[in-house]
């Protein structure tokens, strides 16, 4: 299945090989890089990110073969798009509101996007999904963000969505550590046609250092890392992102601290007076609906404050993250005064 949704001029590509990829074993002079012989960091980094794969499969209990590591999640999501889409011919499928990477890529890439906005409960609308995918030719990829920026709640439904889709469902779980539900990784057991992809910059606390992975079927982590330029991860970056996966006990206590703030957050800003909702969460932010958002974005702004005006795709909403016990008693403060 995955080959005949690959774009075809792709199907013969050789990809470049790297000095490193093509070596592997211990050696004490390293002449075929054209590096600098000077200084600490010198050497390019392991292409493939041995190390890291090894940390991640035994953290997410899965084989090796299962997981492409990325610049960020968004080098994965950009990679899917050459990947699957031929220019000005292929769509992808989005449910908005939801991230907004997703559309800017298909634009950048030059591919046709189709919406089907969630209903009131933030949920999929089945039969208008079903009745695009009946009515758009040459459908590539589908994007779920679960749980959903900047709504914050879990998708349901999407081994539905998974039987139903003709090509490839991204399952986009940058949040789910901040989740009491484990996540879509169970799926991958019974379907061909899905790609996770998860960070270290969330809850794990590394956003600066520009790591993400995803969790596919082997034979399309094969072609991601065909595609990939040959070192996409610094030697750097992948050694903070072992270190941290190391430190399982303090992520687990660092996430406990977002999810008791983000109640006790809930429930402070319930009781301001321009408040007029505050929606569950499943992530380390919030989404309230606000009498004036672009107002109340301003006020705090003016105070220091900012969090994300998102009136664009909510009415009249904001979204606020989820900050340190003193972050957040200033933000709760300064709203009570306006």
């Amino acid at each position: 299945m995955i080959t005949n949704l690959i774009r075809s001029h792709l199907l013969s590509l050789q990809p470049y090989k790297s000095a490193r990829s093509e070596f592997s074993g211990t050696a004490q002079i390293f002449l075929d890089a054209n590096e600098s012989p000077f200084g600490k960091w010198n050497r390019y980094p392991d292409p493939l990110q041995n190390k890291l794969k090894a940390a991640i499969a035994e953290w997410k209990n899965c084989d090796m073969s299962q997981i492409f590591i990325g610049n960020g999640s968004d080098e994965i999501l950009d990679l899917l798009f050459r990947l699957f889409c031929e220019p000005g011919k292929d769509k992808v499928l989005m449910f908005p509101p939801t991230y907004g990477m997703y559309g800017v890529l298909a634009n950048i890439n030059n591919v046709g996007t189709v919406e089907v906005p969630l209903n009131e409960e933030f949920q999929f609308d089945r039969p208008a999904i079903q009745k695009s995918i009946q009515t758009n030719q040459n459908l590539k990829l589908c994007f779920v963000c679960s749980p959903n920026n900047p709504t914050g709640n879990i998708i349901q439904q999407v081994e539905w969505l998974c039987e139903q889709f003709p090509g490839i469902v991204v399952i986009d779980e940058a949040y789910i550590q901040f989740s009491s539900f484990s996540g879509y990784q169970y799926l991958l057991e019974n379907y061909q046609n899905i790609v996770i992809t998860q960070t270290f910059s969330k809850a794990l606390s590394l956003a600066n250092i520009r790591v993400g992975f995803a969790l596919a079927q082997p034979n399309l982590i094969e072609w991601l890392t065909k595609l990939k330029p040959p070192y996409n991860v610094s030697g750097i970056n992948q050694q903070a992102a072992c270190k941290q996966i190391a430190q399982q006990s303090k992520i687990e206590k660092n996430v406990c601290s977002v999810l008791s703030e983000r109640s006790r957050i809930s429930e402070e800003l319930e009781s301001i007076s321009f408040v007029e909702k505050v929606f569950p969460s499943d992530a380390n932010f919030l989404l309230i609906k606000v009498d004036d958002a672009e107002r109340r974005y301003s006020q705090l702004k003016t105070r220091g404050i900012i969090i994300r005006n998102r009136h664009q795709l909510v009415e009249n909403c904001l979204r606020i993250t989820v900050g340190s016990k003193e972050e957040n008693n200033k933000l709760i403060y300064e709203m009570k005064q306006l």
